[in-house]
């Protein structure tokens, strides 16, 4: 993990860079008629983000423990400058908004023609207490996926034949996996094949995704009319196990997903830095296919 924060910190610091020139030129002029304290921050908002995306890349489970044992112990040399912990939690939402900016406009995938999408639930509490839940009442919603209900939100994300995210959305956990689809801001990054399980069937989505130039290939249900597939596209379903490979790693190597949260906008950072973290890993799952498909073969689904 030591070797990648210098290249963390500079694609990041290089980012907040640019990004505050562009705030200042649209900021309104403050009143100097009063005097207000403008004293700046030990540390700078690309520190704050370096050290969000360094621990979904450890081993740690526990962001004060990561920040009080290893940051301000082991890497004193990386990070002079290090707040209180309080303290760095509050930094923490000030650099949520370059975060978020610096993952959508810098670290997300390109579509390659073939993609697949999915979504996974991102559980806030235990269903034991969600009577009792506070932080998010009002805001998550029950909901149902294929390991029983929770409480919480849905992660719905597409990635391209490398494991790159080409982008994603986050609904409550009562939306269904077809509404994101359905808005054209989700649609702009992808083209080509749109590969898919069960959840997504439906005419109308088919046909609407089919004007904006994206082929939805999904398996059959029982109760359906057999349809003649390319053996291509077949295989390529079958490949799509590779989505629910990238589910797990967001969720047991980046940690996106606990029940610690103490407010909402510790939970978008949380989630954020997360998806930054996954950006940043040197090796993800991918498929290898064959470009050039064999004209007229088609297999009976």
């Amino acid at each position: 993990m030591e070797d990648k924060v210098t290249e963390i910190f500079f694609y990041v610091d290089e980012f907040c860079i640019e990004w505050y020139k562009a705030l200042m030129g649209h900021q309104l002029a403050e009143n100097t008629s009063k005097n207000k304290r403008n004293k700046p921050c030990k540390m700078s908002d690309s520190e704050v983000i370096t050290i969000m995306i360094l621990f979904h890349l450890s081993h740690y489970r526990n962001i004060k423990n990561f920040y009080l044992k290893h940051i301000q112990k082991n890497m004193r040399s990386e990070f002079p400058r290090t707040v209180s912990y309080n303290r760095f939690v509050e930094l923490q939402q000030k650099a949520l908004m370059p975060m978020a900016l610096f993952l959508k406009m810098m670290r997300l995938g390109d579509c390659t023609g073939i993609s697949f999408v999915d979504s996974t639930p991102i559980r806030v509490c235990h269903n034991k207490r969600i009577l009792n839940h506070k932080v998010f009442d009002g805001i998550a919603s029950r909901g149902k996926s294929t390991m029983g209900y929770f409480f919480g939100f849905k992660l719905h994300i597409v990635i391209n034949d490398k494991g790159e995210i080409i982008d994603f959305v986050l609904t409550t956990g009562n939306v269904d996996d077809r509404a994101p689809l359905k808005e054209e801001s989700f649609l702009k990054r992808i083209f080509g094949k749109l590969f898919a399980d069960k959840g997504y069937i439906g005419q109308k989505l088919f046909e609407q995704l089919f004007i904006n130039g994206i082929h939805l290939i999904t398996g059959m249900r029982k109760n359906m009319k057999n349809s003649l597939m390319s053996i291509n596209d077949k295989i390529l379903l079958r490949k799509r196990s590779i989505i629910e490979t990238i589910n797990d790693e967001l969720k047991n190597i980046c940690q996106i997903e606990h029940s610690r949260h103490r407010s909402v906008t510790n939970f978008l950072t949380n989630l954020i830095s997360a998806l930054l973290a996954y950006s940043f890993l040197p090796k993800k799952p991918s498929i290898k296919y064959e470009t050039e498909p064999t004209y007229g073969q088609l297999a009976l689904f």
